[in-house]
């Protein structure tokens, strides 16, 4: 690995450590309402003119998510989770936008910190950092879809070194590294010393696996139903 990769895989870990942080998630300041709002600013930017199905950013959300490569409807199901598509929320820990993205990852990809407040440019860094997350993951490809989602859903929110410690005590004992639900059961013994103090693992600790599988399954579950909603508008 090029030593430019290893920097980047230690950015993406404390990065998405850092927005795994239960105090960060506790402290946000979000509200129901703005789901279904946006502010005069961003309806100035935005080319908007019909109805929107999911929310107000569902054209942004489909331009970026294809030029991405990634699945609007997942991004906006990420988008509630984090933010309930409060455009303007920053965390505690500095976490941005709708996608709540922290600075290094602006950096990352040449975006200046005053820019991660735009609702297309915060959108298009959590597409950049979801297709990073997979690539860095390696994941078989015949690997059901499901459980690459939540495995990659897992990595935003708990750290994708976490992750990658379970997937490597998955493997070691024989299990499938691929499956949500046995990388989950590892990410859960993390917590325990006999676990965490193995020379398999190398990120340490874990105690966050019940805060992750959350939302895992929140995600999980409103990516179904808007794919549903979608569906019923055909």
């Amino acid at each position: 690995m090029s030593k430019k990769a290893v920097v980047f895989s230690i950015v993406l870990f404390v990065l998405i450590t850092f927005m795994a942080s239960d105090a960060c998630r506790q402290d946000m300041a979000v509200s129901a309402a703005a789901a279904n709002r946006m502010t005069a600013a961003d309806a100035a930017d935005s080319s908007t003119t019909q109805e929107y199905l999911i929310s107000a950013y569902d054209d942004v959300m489909r331009r970026v998510g294809e030029e991405e490569g990634q699945d609007w409807l997942l991004m906006s199901a990420i988008a509630y989770s984090e933010s309930r598509f409060e455009s303007d929320l920053v965390s505690k820990q500095g976490a941005v936008g709708l996608m709540q993205v922290m600075p290094i990852v602006g950096k990352q990809f040449n975006v200046a910190k005053e820019h991660l407040m735009d609702p297309e440019t915060n959108i298009r860094l959590a597409g950049k950092l979801l297709n990073e997350i997979d690539d860095m993951l390696k994941l078989s490809p015949a690997t059901p879809v499901n459980d690459r989602l939540s495995i990659i859903l897992a990595c935003y929110n708990g750290g994708i070194g976490h992750v990658s410690d379970a997937r490597r005590l998955a493997r070691n004992n024989g299990e499938d590294p691929n499956s949500w639900e046995v990388v989950a059961r590892y990410l859960d013994m993390k917590a325990d010393p006999e676990v965490y103090e193995s020379e398999l693992v190398r990120y340490g600790k874990f105690t966050g696996s019940r805060q992750t599988k959350s939302y895992v399954q929140e995600v999980m579950q409103r990516y179904d139903t808007y794919r549903r909603m979608v569906a019923d508008r055909s």
